[in-house]
């Protein structure tokens, strides 16, 4: 389609004179473009220049009916790569006139909208720089001056940040370049003379582009955005970069990376320094600290501008003023910048699709994306008019009437009040939509504080979280609608008390007060946590981070289910993994923060009703089968890389005890097995090859530790291989062919009792699901041909007697140990399982076999089960409550409340009376069916 059939908008000539005259340089154009041409030229006296300098030159593109679909940039430097240093300013000097002229007719006439406009700026820009700066290498290679290397572009590689780095140049930009090499592409003795060259190189370019001469300028190029640009040459070497921001980086800096893009000479290297740089650019933990430093940027921007005041168009700044585009792009990249580091899918260069992915991910409200998108996408329009008029680097708006008026006619508004209405219009909301995410809510009132909470509060100063100036700043923000909401709670003491625990166990404290001032919606989190739940409020000290979870958009959602959670935690790993810093270590700390999250996550929402123990119970062994299903194929592959791979069909981890029965609580500690198969090979294939036993035991071992041990972020879980065949004595893993005949001719009753509850979790190797399987097959065979032993019950017993003998019970509030407790209970519904032959691993579903074989009455399992529920329900609030015995009178009156609402009583008392009588009744029932099923008795 032609030109002239696309036009949807045009320009009004304003000086009627250079408008006719440009239309006579022209000569003969199609029908329907006079008005166009007349417009540009009439409005702009730079286009109007282009028009006579290019005049044969437009009009035979304007009579092309392909010209628009063309690559403009491509038709216009083609063949330069060929092109001397001495040839090639002219030639890009040429490009960008005809570029610039081309894409101002078709962004006037509404052809091409504003992406594509910017798009074609900044693909010039890129493909110029390539050129310039191939070109100038190429010349220090001819000259002997730079040393031989592989790398293309002898390892030079530029860098567009800012609008460049976006695709988003106007008119008149200049363009912001890093110019970095790589230090590896040389040998050491070669890197001084490299260095030398490749910065004659990059200065060469830099003038090539900006040097403004007779035939005008390519592009203003800008190098000072370079770290330490007072006292670093132009072209500094990829590991010096890296050094200075590991060290002394700066929040504008990391926003500035959001955008940057190599756009010339060695791309890969380039790839690959941005790769490395990431973690400067995204941290790893929400950071709202951000919003401080973006803030104190904006201000001094205005301060040193001068940019205060009341909004006028006239001579307003499109850019850095009041509601300005700049104010878009800040609230766009603070908020990339606070989540980034969670989510990859928010590192995105352009400003609408930043705002699109956003509101997508529910970091702001779509409509507010939408309108700033409207805004920003007319603000651009208005600042590349404005530098359309005389090609110059300006974002203002003309002062004049008539420079306005101008304006107005090149938007196809020929009314200027009725435009500077609508505009001055758009800069207000843009403001209040905008300053808000920046200005910090002025500080409330305190509350009345008893004379023991002022004492208290005053000691708080000298925590580690409060020692610097800056989280003294953040907090006092917070400080007084933190105290509002303690001294509100029903238990305003203790949960000051608790806050004060809570306080005194951080490490830092700018990055999480920085998070509540932000979302005041945690205060309240943090209030009821410590008003209610010790133990929770302890764990939330040692890992803050987690409340990152609660702002992730999911954290109230439905529970998932252990198989996308998998889903998550694979993924998670694989980026760390590929990741330049990230590797083996930092896998297993990811694994740590994730599983740190969902477990906080299923402890509030325990806390606030939202779930009950039975559910909690479920979603800490789902947390714990994902952690240990994803981490074993990544602990397999490192391991893989000494050793070789799995030797035979591979391995599988089995589940026991509380995790085989999916009944977690917030601090159990996981019962593992391993079993293998070598299926008849002697040794791994790899560098420090092993047989199978040493190979598979040193895996689980390496297994344990990656589970078990403490890092900076703290640790996934206790692991305990005691249930493994023979106990402490045996092999930690074992092959599938030992495991079978000890199971079927050497293993205790308790073992046996044991595999009732076992589940494969995790697998490795090139079995996929088949071992697994056969495993599985393996136990329901054991169970049924060792259940009718008639030893089972007798053995039982004893060692029900053992256990009572050996421990005590702790309080006369523990549930787990003892006479007519949980484990008793427990051990009670595996013996049904076992004699029964039956597969299921729950402790209810086990109690279930019990009638059905005829082992126990079913209404005492029904009470047993009942028994079983109740005991269930303190056993895991408590464990939420405190990581220490549970004493319903020690845990305040909050975390009394919240027992009373689990076991549904009415007091202390009503629980304690209860507990007793519950503990009684199973003890009888569990003692009655020792006895009834004695062989004696049969």
């Amino acid at each position: 389609m032609t030109f002239a059939a696309r036009i949807t908008r045009l320009p009004i000539p304003a000086d009627m004179a250079r408008a006719e005259a440009a239309l006579h340089t022209l000569g003969p154009i199609p029908d329907g473009l006079e008005k166009l041409i007349m417009g540009a030229a009439g409005c702009s006296p730079y286009l109007s220049g282009l028009m006579q300098i290019e005049a044969g030159w437009l009009s035979a593109r304007l009579a092309d009916p392909d010209a628009l679909d063309r690559d403009l940039v491509a038709d216009e430097t083609a063949g330069f790569q060929s092109l001397t240093a001495a040839e090639l300013g002219p030639a890009l000097r040429r490009a960008k006139r005809r570029v610039a002229l081309w894409t101002a007719l078709a962004d006037l006439a509404g052809v091409w909208p504003l992406e594509k406009v910017t798009g074609a700026l900044t693909d010039l820009a890129g493909r110029a720089t390539d050129l310039a700066l191939r070109v100038h290498v190429a010349d220090e290679v001819a000259r002997g001056k730079l040393p031989p290397t592989d790398s293309d572009a002898g390892g030079i590689t530029a860098l567009a940040m800012g609008k460049m780095g976006a695709g988003e140049l106007n008119y008149s930009s200049d363009i912001d370049l890093i110019v970095l090499y790589d230090d590896a592409a040389y040998a050491r003795d070669d890197q001084f003379e490299a260095r030398a060259a490749l910065i004659r190189a990059t200065r060469r370019a830099a003038a090539t582009l900006s040097d403004n001469t007779d035939q005008g300028y390519v592009f203003r190029t800008d190098l000072r955005l370079r770290p330490d640009a007072a006292v670093t040459p132009v072209c500094i070497s990829v590991a010096t970069a890296l050094s200075y921001y590991e060290a002394e980086g700066r929040t504008w800096e990391r926003g500035a990376y959001i955008k940057a893009r190599p756009c010339a000479g060695n791309i890969a290297v380039g790839e690959r320094f941005l790769r490395e740089l990431g973690p400067f650019v995204w941290r790893r933990h929400l950071d709202f600290a951000t919003i401080q430093d973006t803030d104190d940027m904006r201000r001094r921007i205005r301060d040193h501008k001068g940019l205060h005041g009341r909004i006028d168009v006239p001579g307003h700044n499109m850019k850095l003023g009041q509601g300005g585009i700049r104010e878009i792009e800040f609230f766009t990249q603070t908020r990339q910048l606070i989540a980034g580091g969670r989510d990859p899918d928010l590192r995105v260069r352009g400003t609408v699709e930043g705002l699109a992915r956003l509101a997508e991910k529910g970091w702001i409200p779509q409509d507010v994306a939408d309108e700033l998108t409207a805004h920003y996408r007319e603000h651009r329009d208005i600042e590349h008019r404005i530098q359309m008029v005389n090609d110059a680097q300006t974002h203002l708006v003309p002062a004049s009437a008539e420079g306005i008026a101008n304006i107005s006619l090149m938007m196809g508004e020929p009314d200027s009040n009725a435009w500077s209405r609508r505009l001055a219009e758009r800069l207000v909301r843009v403001e209040a939509l905008t300053a808000s995410f920046f200005t910090p809510a002025e500080r409330g009132e305190m509350p009345q504080l008893s004379a023991h909470a002022r004492a208290m509060i005053e000691g708080w100063r000298g925590y580690p979280a409060l020692r610097s100036q800056r989280a003294r700043q953040v907090f006092a923000r917070i400080e007084p609608d933190l105290l509002t909401r303690l001294s509100a709670s029903d238990h305003a003491e203790e949960a000051l008390a608790r806050f004060d625990a809570f306080l005194a166990g951080l490490p830092a404290g700018v990055q999480l007060f920085s998070l509540f001032d932000a979302n005041p919606q945690l205060i309240d989190l943090i209030c009821d946590i410590c008003a209610t739940a010790p133990g929770l409020a302890t764990y939330l000290a040692r890992h803050p981070e987690v409340l990152d979870g609660v702002l992730a958009g999911s954290f109230f959602s439905n529970w998932p289910g252990v198989a996308e959670l998998r889903e998550q935690l694979d993924r998670l790993l694989a980026q760390v993994l590929s990741a330049p810093d990230g590797g083996y270590e930092g896998a297993l700390d990811q694994a740590r923060r994730w599983a740190h999250e969902w477990q906080f996550r299923t402890g509030v929402h325990h806390l606030r009703a939202l779930i009950g123990a039975e559910e909690a119970g479920g979603q800490y062994a789902d947390i714990a089968d994902a952690a240990v299903a994803a981490l074993f194929p990544v602990v397999t592959a490192e391991f893989s890389r000494r050793h070789g791979p799995p030797p035979g069909r591979g391995a599988v981890v089995l589940g026991m005890g509380s995790l085989g029965a999916r009944q977690l609580s917030a601090a159990s500690d996981l019962d593992l097995i391993v079993i293998y198969d070598a299926d008849g090979q002697d040794s791994s294939d790899g560098p420090k090859a092993l047989a199978p036993r040493a190979y598979y035991a040193r895996l689980t071992q390496a297994m344990i530790t990656a589970l078990s041990a403490p890092s900076s972020v703290g640790r996934l879980y206790e692991v305990d291989m005691r249930l493994r065949p023979s106990g402490r004595q045996g092999p930690v893993a074992t092959s599938v062919q030992s495991f079978r005949d000890y199971q079927m001719t050497e293993a205790w009753t308790w073992e046996h009792l044991a595999l009732t509850r076992a589940r494969v979790i995790g697998q490795c190797g090139n079995s996929g699901a088949a071992l697994g399987d056969e495993v599985e097959t393996l136990r329901v065979e054991v169970l049924e041909a060792r259940g009718k032993d008639t030893r089972v019950m007798p053995d039982l017993a004893e060692m029900r007697a053992r256990i009572f003998a050996a421990k005590a019970p702790d309080g006369a509030w523990e549930v787990k140990v003892g006479r007519g407790r949980l484990q008793d209970i427990e051990l009670l519904a595996q013996s049904f399982a076992l004699r029964a032959g039956s597969p299921t691993r729950a402790a209810s579903a086990q109690l279930r076999a019990g009638p059905r074989a005829g082992l126990i009455g079913r209404a005492d399992a029904e009470t047993l089960a009942s028994a079983r529920r109740f005991l269930w329900s303190l056993q895991c609030s408590g464990r939420l409550l405190t990581d220490r015995p549970l004493d319903a009178e020690s845990i305040g009156k909050g975390g009394q409340a919240f027992l009373l609402r689990e076991t549904n009583t009415d007091s202390l008392d009503d629980l304690s009376r209860r507990l007793e009588e519950t503990l009684a009744t199973a003890g009888r029932i569990i003692d009655s069916a020792m006895v009834a099923d004695q062989p004696a008795a049969v």
